[in-house]
């Protein structure tokens, strides 16, 4: 797993810009090209350039895996269109829910998901049917917000260093991982998914990340 330290548009915190899985990486329209293709090349994935709801924040709105796409309610429809064009064969639908920051609520990979509390039963029903996992409801270190402090692969997760070894047990048996450790990036942030970009071949993460957080991050996140 290589690790790579970045800024984009100036902030560590690249987690809200992008989204990356092993086949795209999605960055806002506008990103400076050849950067967002070095980026590219960089995490072994297409770029694929978009919006949600008409901002460049696609992090908080919106999770992937290899079977769908869940994006927030504000997503237009030409929106929708450019995934499912750029994703043919997986499903792509908004998350019917009051919440709008679909990607801090959920952590996902390929096999399994960690889901906030704050999502009812017909929510967590759409997860399992669109991402094609089963969707574990839970809090991590007393937040409901699981997916702004969870970063995960197919391999490992990353984990708010506060949460408890029930939750690191509960978290490893739902994404179907061994590999979970507490950590933080960007010099002690706890929010690991706001600081890291990752899919199974490599991870981006915040430009102040330190070493010893580079050395959790390169321990847990091994080639999924």
């Amino acid at each position: 797993m290589e690790v790579y330290r970045v800024l984009l548009y100036n902030n560590p915190n690249i987690g809200l810009y992008a989204r990356a899985d092993s086949e795209l990486l999605l960055l806002p329209n506008g990103f400076p090209a050849e950067k967002g293709r070095r980026l590219a090349e960089l995490m072994g994935c297409s770029l694929l350039n978009m919006s949600i709801a008409g901002t460049r924040l696609l992090g908080p709105l919106l999770v992937m895996n290899r079977h769908g796409v869940l994006v927030s309610w504000m997503a237009d429809e030409d929106e929708l269109m450019i995934l499912r064009d750029a994703m043919p064969g997986r499903v792509v639908e908004r998350l019917r829910s009051r919440v709008t920051a679909v990607g801090n609520l959920l952590a996902v990979n390929d096999r399994g998901a960690v889901a906030s509390d704050l999502l009812g039963p017909s929510e967590i029903s759409q997860v399992e049917d669109v991402l094609d996992v089963h969707a574990e409801r839970m809090t991590v270190a007393g937040f409901h917000q699981v997916g702004a402090v969870i970063a995960a692969n197919n391999s490992g997760a990353l984990i708010h260093p506060l949460a408890s070894d029930e939750e690191l047990s509960r978290i490893s048996g739902a994404l179907k991982v061994e590999d979970v450790d507490r950590g933080t990036l960007n010099g002690g942030v706890p929010f690991v998914s706001s600081g890291i970009v990752v899919n199974d071949r490599s991870a981006l993460v915040g430009s102040k990340t330190t070493g010893p957080e580079l050395f959790i991050v390169s321990k847990v996140f091994k080639g999924g």
